[in-house]
């Protein structure tokens, strides 16, 4: 029977997970349990993805901001901080903050306008245009923001992140200074100590600071590279995509994942005969057309997969070959010339007009995007997602 159906994604249900659980037993029992109940087979080539916080959860992988502060003292000594670019987040970087301020004496937070790196505005483009500023050259005080845009509430938290930030520092009794800046070098007017925050761009910012004077320089990632007093760490990513656990505690990037994702393609492969890859995945990417705001809090999609997830996609545009190649074909004989162009289509199609419009992205990358929207953040409570067909095309 001729196939009617291509990529399928699946949320999978498990239990939740604790520390010290195998997560990669409790997975292979998810997908097996799913496949049974569900009535889909197992193939080659299908794709287990975990979300990166139930690896990290099994792993233990947490550190409070006692263990953020001493390693912020360590860095920092008596230094007045320069905390800039963070993102506006109650869960991402809300406790982060706790612990730096309780590791600093003075800090000048500065953050980037109109929004921060992934879209959380603090103000419209509008508004900027109506006061005549200019944020890519103008440096604001806290009270020149507030005298030219009042105080503004996010879209959809419903906070004024310059005075939550503001009142989490000064609930550790240190002053708080606010400017408003998208040039990193504006922060050495006030301190050449700096721990910049920002996440994709970190590297830029680093290099421009120290071009330009600045005498301590950290990154997010710098931050718990090592366990302090027996916390969790993460010897590449450090604090960069940490979350919220509790008030006073964080959950890391989980870190070690490659075993994990190698255990749990061996495990399949044994129970039931097929190359299934797998991979570990954080924030997809996905711009919310009405708040602006992309996710990719996390440093990267995937931190671990296996093998055959490995390169990017090679496909041509269907209606190009239809409108184009094909256009005075129709019916069969246009789905037969279709079929057969690809199924002898070039290794590599990059420049090939056939494959304008497709996305030549990592593979990682579009299918984390894919299992982060498939499970969602919420209580959906499917941390697997299980993907079928993805490597399928037209002629399968």
């Amino acid at each position: 029977m001729e196939r009617v159906v291509g990529t399928v994604a699946r949320g999978l249900r498990c239990p939740i997970i604790n520390q010290g659980d195998n997560i990669a037993a409790i997975t292979v029992e998810s997908v097996l349990k799913a496949s049974e109940l569900e009535g889909f087979p197992v193939q080659d080539k299908d794709i287990v993805a975990i979300t990166e916080s139930v690896v990290a959860r099994a792993q233990g992988n947490y550190a409070t901001i006692d263990v953020i502060a001493q390693d912020i003292k360590d860095k920092f000594n008596e230094d007045t901080i320069g905390v800039i670019f963070p993102i506006l987040s109650r869960n991402r970087f809300a406790t982060i903050l706790k612990g730096i301020a309780k590791g600093a004496n003075k800090i000048v937070l500065m953050l980037s306008y109109p929004s921060d790196e992934v879209g959380n505005h603090l103000v419209d483009l509008d508004q900027l245009d109506e006061k005549g500023v200019n944020p890519w050259t103008d440096v604001l005080t806290e009270e020149k923001f507030r005298e030219y845009f009042g105080h503004n509430k996010h879209r959809f938290t419903g906070v004024d992140y310059i005075e939550y930030y503001k009142s989490i520092v000064e609930e550790f009794g240190i002053e708080c200074e606010i400017i408003f800046s998208n040039n990193p070098k504006s922060i050495l007017e006030y301190t050449k100590s700096v721990l910049a925050c920002d996440i994709h761009s970190r590297l830029r910012t680093k290099r421009i600071l120290n071009a330009n004077g600045a005498e301590k320089v950290y990154t997010l990632d710098d931050i718990l590279k090592q366990s302090i007093n027996g916390s969790g760490y993460n010897e590449e990513f450090g604090l960069l995509g940490a979350n919220k656990a509790t008030e006073d505690n964080v959950k890391l990037f989980p870190r070690d994942c490659q075993p994990v994702v190698q255990e749990i393609q061996q495990l399949l492969k044994e129970k039931t005969g097929k190359q299934v890859e797998v991979m570990v995945y954080g924030d997809g990417a996905f711009k919310d057309p009405a708040g602006k705001i992309w996710e990719l809090a996390d440093p990267v999609v995937s931190p671990a997969y296996t093998s055959g997830l490995d390169g990017t996609p090679n496909e041509v545009k269907l209606k190009y070959l239809a409108d184009n190649n094909f256009s005075d074909l129709k019916g069969e004989e246009l789905q037969t010339a279709v079929a057969e162009y690809i199924n002898n289509k070039k290794d590599d199609l990059v420049g090939e007009m056939e494959s304008q419009g497709t996305t030549p992205r990592k593979l990682t990358d579009l299918i984390g995007s894919l299992a982060d929207l498939t499970s969602g953040s919420g209580d959906k409570g499917t941390p697997i997602v299980y993907i079928q067909g993805y490597f399928d095309n037209y002629t399968k």
